[in-house]
């Protein structure tokens, strides 16, 4: 069984979280997917995200039952339903290219991950789906060489789909039960001042992002759930996302290929790049900020 990262702490050491697992079966961990593959896979790998919406849209919140993971939050049929639908698409699309997914337990990690694998949140934002909200997603990045080069982001309830490859595109979609269509480009925007918009945890503000806010005053807060922040980030509507406490690289893959595509920068507080694939580090990401303008960024990070 895998560990993962200790989900929403700030300090990482402290304890661990829910199991995630990679795909068992055959794995060629020595498989590579060249970023110009990807554009040819995107399509078919939406075809797999819409499918887990359709899914998960079929499961009311109101009569799911849920339990409790060992950090505390809540997994559902619902998660389980989506990371089965997705990993079954993901199988017969890309046969032995390794899959780390957050939900499913019992499997162990192949020794090495390799250049590239997929990694997934089957639903991102449990609680907010309990809740009956919109604000959850379903996340799915491509991994090469430690760096996210797609993402995909979809959410069910909201109809929507983003999607983007690093140094191609990124662009938002109408969700569709077998795929999106309608696409629009999308980009991040230039920090603005005054008017600078931050997304900020709806469920999981914590000190250290708070005083990072702080220094940026004045900017205005808009709490929002789940990988939707990053969505915002890529469409221009918000021009922040910090997150200085421990999370799973699933929870951030994903959307920071997405706001990478769009023209953003996605780094750690120190300006440096995240890694991907740490298996030695139960897959942790410390910490993050997730910026619309690179500029801004460097010159925060100076």
């Amino acid at each position: 069984m895998v560990s993962t990262c200790a989900r929403d702490t700030p300090h990482p050491r402290n304890r661990q979280g829910p199991p995630a697992t990679t795909r068992t079966g055959h794995v060629t961990p020595d498989y590579e997917i060249p970023p110009a593959q990807a554009g040819k896979l995107l399509v078919e790998l939406t075809a797999i995200v819409a499918r887990a919406c359709a899914v998960i849209r079929t499961l009311s919140a109101a009569s799911v039952s849920h339990r409790l993971k060992p950090d505390q939050s809540p997994v559902t049929a619902a998660d389980e339903a989506s990371e089965a639908e997705i990993l079954q698409g993901l199988a017969r699309l890309l046969p032995g290219v390794p899959v780390v997914s957050e939900e499913m337990a019992g499997a162990k990690a192949p020794p090495a991950l390799g250049r590239s694998f997929v990694m997934v949140d089957p639903l991102d934002g449990t609680k907010e789906f309990l809740a009956g909200s919109d604000q959850f997603t379903v996340n799915l990045a491509i991994v090469t060489g430690g760096v996210p080069i797609a993402g995909i982001v979809a959410a069910p309830n909201r109809g929507q789909l983003w999607r983007g490859i690093v140094g191609d595109k990124a662009e938002r979609l109408r969700l569709l039960p077998e795929g999106a269509d309608q696409p629009q480009p999308i980009r991040t925007r230039r920090w603005p001042s005054p008017g600078a918009v931050a997304a900020v945890s709806r469920s999981h503000l914590d000190p250290n992002t708070v005083a990072f806010l702080d220094r940026l005053s004045p900017i205005t807060r808009q709490p929002s759930g789940s990988a939707i922040k990053f969505c915002q980030i890529a469409e221009g509507a918000i021009d922040v996302y910090p997150r200085l406490a421990t999370t799973c690289e699933w929870d951030v893959a994903a959307g920071h290929a997405l706001v990478v595509a769009a023209g953003g920068i996605v780094t750690s507080p120190q300006g440096t790049a995240l890694p991907y694939g740490r298996v030695a580090e139960n897959f942790r990401v410390p910490a993050f900020i997730a910026w619309g303008d690179p500029a801004k960024a460097a010159s925060v990070a100076s």
